[in-house]
């Protein structure tokens, strides 16, 4: 298969975050959109996101008629004893005629395998499956399709996982970047109370503050100050994964200085692993993002499929700190 014919098969799997940016996503060539109910069944539950049922059936109704997919998350963890808002969820998208649903807890892939049998079950990065072994037990045991990998491997290793796994994989393209164990962590829930896994929300805007202390930029979470940028410097949003920390006296980031991923120059290599479907990260992000990206991603897959070459730099003022990084993909760090 040539490297062109490869890249023809990705999938571009944009955000949404409200209605406004499921219909620009679509209208800017977006394969699949996925979203969320307005409720804590999603890990992006912050007020002002995500949609209704009446809005999630017009949002569905707008992107069929275009030839454009829709995947609901449902990739949160249900609350002990209490799972009953989780399964309404699973139950609702099925009835509104969603293409996926996105999921983690398996208890609710159980569910979904035996009371919605025909909806196709996906495995959220939350999960947190990066090995051949975790991910042939999600499709063995709840017929799993797809699975969102988690953004620590590189393209050798999901080249090989590929070649020993029976479903699809779908990779993070481009947004924002997590350099923790997803699904796992629980750093946000020390800084502010919340859960990014039972609550849906990893360093709320709430939560995150600026101030300006002489000629400098503090950017904190709750009471916790996670940088200090000097006069000039480009001040990303607080994550706590993000943050710079001192050691040995030395102030530095964990990895890498934090920049948004973005993928576009790697495409063919990530076609020729095997990937089935690029995700793009921001359901916080408004339509304009949307649009802008969307259209960006759909130019370059199409210019990879005719075997052309593909160039970075068009997305530059869409990045965290103008700045962007292939992460794990192409590790640097150790």
């Amino acid at each position: 298969m040539t490297q062109a014919t490869v890249a023809a098969a990705l999938e571009i799997v944009c955000p949404a975050g409200n209605p406004a940016a499921l219909r620009a996503a679509v209208d800017a060539g977006t394969d699949t959109v996925y979203a969320g109910f307005a409720d804590e069944t999603n890990a992006r539950n912050f007020p002002g996101l995500n949609f209704n049922r009446e809005e999630m059936a017009q949002g569905i109704a707008y992107a069929h008629q275009r030839g454009c997919g829709v995947f609901i998350a449902v990739n949160t963890y249900p609350e002990a004893g209490n799972p009953g808002v989780w399964r309404q969820a699973v139950d609702d998208a099925a009835a509104l005629g969603a293409d996926a649903i996105i999921l983690a807890d398996i208890g609710l892939l159980d569910y979904a395998k035996h009371t919605q049998p025909d909806l196709r079950r996906h495995l959220s990065v939350q999960a947190s499956a990066s090995n051949a072994e975790a991910i042939r037990f999600y499709h063995r045991a709840f017929g799993v399709k797809r699975v969102v990998l988690p953004r620590v491997l590189t393209v050798a290793e999901i080249a090989e996982l590929n070649a020993s796994i029976p479903v699809e994989t779908e990779v993070f393209a481009f947004g924002g970047m997590c350099v923790m164990a997803e699904g796992r962590c629980s750093l946000s829930s020390y800084a502010t109370g919340l859960s990014p896994n039972g609550d849906g929300v990893c360093s709320p805007a709430s939560h995150v503050h600026y101030e300006k202390r002489g000629g400098e930029m503090v950017s904190r979470l709750g009471e916790f100050t996670l940088n200090i940028f000097s006069e000039g410097e480009a001040a990303g949003y607080p994550t706590l994964c993000k943050g710079r920390f001192v050691t040995d006296d030395s102030a530095s980031y964990l990895f890498e200085e934090p920049s948004s991923l973005n993928v576009i120059e790697i495409l063919p290599e990530l076609a020729a692993a095997g990937v089935s479907a690029l995700k793009i990260e921001g359901r916080q992000r408004g339509r304009a993002y949307v649009s802008r990206v969307v259209a960006e991603f759909r130019k370059a897959v199409d210019i990879a499929t005719r075997g052309g070459t593909l160039k970075g730099g068009e997305l530059d003022d869409m990045t965290e700190g103008r700045r962007d990084t292939a992460g794990a993909y192409q590790k640097i760090w150790h």
